[in-house]
């Protein structure tokens, strides 16, 4: 694993599903056996350069999620590399059985692509903005569950996913804006945290991923600012999620806050606690959903709604430090 961080809090002039299909574009030319299946979402995602550049690989199953989920089982189990795409609401609830059975269950490397996480659905509502996708793929057994931040990461994590053979996957992704935090060149590791920000005197650890990596960043200046020293953690893989790093850090920091676009009773906030709870008892705080439905807006109003704010990662931090 080697970063280069940003992390100045700029949009970047691409997108992320960018990151997906630019990978895929690589791959598709250098293996024949790589190839999409995607939910009519061609124009969403970008996917019509795959269909344009290999249309004898790039199927489209239509509105039909749980077919398109067997027919990516079914080439996958020809020798192909399959990835399956539709919004993340879509590509978990409704796949699910599917995905657990056709792929999981009869150990087929199946990569699914679950696209606008969380408050990143914004105007599609309630009905499009899953808050348990992850939770979902995290009940699979041996299943790889990623949140990705940015294009980099996306870009990375797409060809690392694409060679794993006989674990069904899920990676989430923003389709559009998003805030760069790696520089291009950037390598990660499926299963190994990424630490941004640490020092020796660092009094508590910020776990984070996806969007709410920058917001955790804006806090870590913010508690600077304040002669808080803090740890911050990029945990874009959730399962299999980092012990040894999450261990450390609660040794090493004694307090934890967790941050993500999602529910975090059955989240990364669950999964950080199991660990804690299990290997290395630790006051933890927890910022993410708590237990709600979704609905309609602009991503910044959404995220201000469930307080997926550097300002209330400040907050949960200075409680968490109460505890200690």
């Amino acid at each position: 694993m080697s970063i280069t961080l940003i992390g100045k809090h700029e949009k970047d002039s691409r997108n992320c599903r960018d990151g997906y299909v630019n990978a895929m574009l690589e791959l598709m030319e250098a293996d024949k056996s790589v190839c999409h299946v995607d939910c009519d979402l061609y124009n969403c995602i970008n996917t019509a350069k795959l269909a344009k550049a290999y249309p004898d690989r790039t199927i489209n199953a239509g509105i039909a999620e749980a077919n398109a989920m067997g027919i990516a089982a079914g080439l996958t189990a020809t020798g192909k590399k399959a990835w399956i795409h539709s919004f993340g609401c879509f590509s978990s609830r409704r796949a699910f059985d599917q995905a657990f059975m056709s792929a999981a269950y009869a150990k087929l490397g199946v990569k699914v692509l679950g696209s606008d996480p969380g408050v990143c659905a914004a105007y599609n509502g309630g009905t499009h903005m899953p808050f348990e996708d992850c939770a979902l793929y995290m009940s699979v057994p041996d299943a790889i569950v990623i949140d990705p931040v940015d294009y980099v990461q996306v870009y990375d994590l797409t060809k690392k996913l694409t060679a794993v053979e006989g674990r069904l996957s899920y990676m989430r992704m923003i389709r559009k804006g998003f805030t760069t935090v790696y520089a291009d060149g950037s390598e990660f590791e499926i299963g190994k945290g990424v630490t941004l920000k640490e020092s020796d005197n660092d009094v508590a650890t910020i776990i984070a991923s996806g969007i709410m990596v920058d917001e955790s960043l804006k806090a870590y200046e913010k508690l600077q600012e304040e002669g808080i020293s803090v740890r911050v953690i990029d945990m874009f893989t959730w399962k299999p999620i980092d012990e040894d790093l999450i261990v450390k850090c609660a040794k090493e920091t004694g307090a934890i806050v967790t941050a993500e676009n999602h529910n975090c009773t059955v989240g990364l906030g669950a999964a950080v606690a199991r660990v804690l709870a299990e290997k290395a008892p630790t006051p933890v705080e927890m910022v993410g959903v708590h237990d709600q439905f979704g609905q309609v807006g602009a991503q910044a109003y959404l995220q201000e709604v469930y307080k997926l704010t550097a300002d209330e990662v400040v907050a949960n931090v200075k409680k968490v430090l109460a505890r200690k």
